[in-house]
């Protein structure tokens, strides 16, 4: 099961990405379907998907990739993996918020894009707003980011432990 998971850098990057895709997949579907409009710490959650499913297609056709190179990408991939995970912990912080000390709501993406600079967009989404306390749905006791924060933490693991065998991997080939 092991060798099937771990085979070749090739496939890690396809399970990666492919998993990121479901999560977005899903998201979309939320959004689309079930009508649940995303605050600004899921769009900045969503991006961190994004990245992981744009990074994985572009380790997957690397042609002859090296031990170096195939880490490099593992380790991009890490990094915007942990800051999805930090952003699912921000968001679950503020959905546990007592009531009283919620941050007030502010305007729609589409507004904040079109009148502020785009690192203040990202700062505010970062920090969160009283829409990212709300609880839209849950599954099992566990909201949204809950369920992200779970995915994140599988892709973590995955992406550490083909970090750590990657010499392995490229030993053999």
């Amino acid at each position: 099961m092991l060798d099937l998971l771990f085979s070749d850098s090739r496939r890690i990057f396809v399970l990666l990405g492919t998993t990121s895709l479901a999560l977005i997949i899903v998201a979309l579907l939320f959004e689309h379907m079930l009508l649940l409009e995303p605050c600004l710490l899921c769009y900045a959650q969503r991006a961190c998907v994004y990245l992981v499913i744009l990074l994985s297609l572009v380790g997957f056709l690397h042609k002859n990739q090296s031990l170096i190179i195939f880490r490099s990408y593992i380790g991009l991939t890490i990094a915007i993996i942990v800051c999805g995970i930090s952003l699912s912990i921000r968001q679950l912080y503020l959905q546990n918020l007592p009531p009283e000390l919620v941050p007030t709501c502010g305007p729609d993406i589409d507004y904040l894009f079109e009148t502020l600079p785009i690192l203040e967009v990202f700062m505010l989404a970062i920090r969160g707003d009283g829409n990212c306390a709300e609880v839209l749905w849950s599954f099992l006791g566990i909201s949204i980011p809950g369920w992200l924060l779970v995915a994140f933490v599988a892709l973590f693991i995955y992406a550490m432990v083909s970090l750590f065998i990657s010499k392995k991997l490229h030993s053999k080939s």
